[in-house]
C-alpha cells in the first residue's frame, strides 16, 4: 500500500517580516515595498494592481482614441469615455463626409445605438469600431439617382403637342 504525503505550503516568520528591519539570523536585510490596497465596489478589499504610466494618463485625461474603420480606411479618433455613439456619429461625419443618420458604428460584433455611452459598452483605449454606411439609406439614394436620371431621358422623349 502506498501512503500519499500532503504538501503543505508556508513561510516562515522570518521572510514575513514587515516594515523592513534587519534579520539576524541570516545577518542580511530584508526590505519590502509597501502593500497599497484598495476596496472594490462589493466590499472585498484586494491589493492594489500596477497600471502602466500611459493608461493612467488616459484615464485622468478622461479620453480615449478609438481606431474606426470605413471601408478600406482607418482613422483614429481622440474622444471623451463617456461619450456616446451618437456624438462619435458626429466626429465621423466630419472625417468621413457620410451624414450621422447614414451610418451604423458596430463595437464587438453589435450595432450599437446612439444613446449608449462608449465607456459603459467597454469600449477602451485604441479599441476598433466599424463604420458602415446604413443599407436603406444608400438604396434610396440609388433609387434617387435612377429616377433622375430616368426623369432626364424621359422628358427628351415626350412628343410635343402644340
Amino acid at each position: 500500500m502506498m501512503k500519499l504525503k500532503s504538501k503543505r505550503f508556508h513561510r516562515s516568520l522570518s521572510k514575513l517580516r514587515i516594515g523592513g528591519g534587519s534579520n539576524k539570523e541570516c545577518g542580511g536585510s530584508i526590505t519590502t515595498g509597501e502593500i497599497k490596497w484598495e476596496l472594490r465596489p462589493g466590499g472585498m478589499l484586494v491589493q492594489k494592481r500596477d497600471v502602466d504610466d500611459a493608461a493612467q494618463n488616459v484615464e485622468k485625461e478622461g479620453f480615449i482614441i478609438v481606431r474606426v474603420a470605413n471601408g478600406s480606411q482607418w482613422h483614429d479618433i481622440s474622444i471623451q469615455a463617456t461619450s456616446t455613439f451618437g456624438e462619435m456619429k458626429m466626429l465621423l461625419s466630419i472625417v468621413t463626409g457620410m451624414e450621422p443618420k447614414e451610418q451604423r458604428l458596430l463595437f464587438k460584433g453589435k450595432e450599437r445605438e446612439d444613446v449608449e455611452h462608449l465607456h459603459m459598452v467597454g469600449v477602451g483605449d485604441k479599441d476598433k469600431v466599424l463604420v458602415l454606411e446604413d443599407p436603406a439609406i444608400k438604396e434610396k439614394k440609388l433609387h434617387g439617382l435612377l429616377l433622375a436620371a430616368t426623369n432626364d431621358i424621359g422628358a427628351s422623349n415626350h412628343p410635343i403637342s402644340v
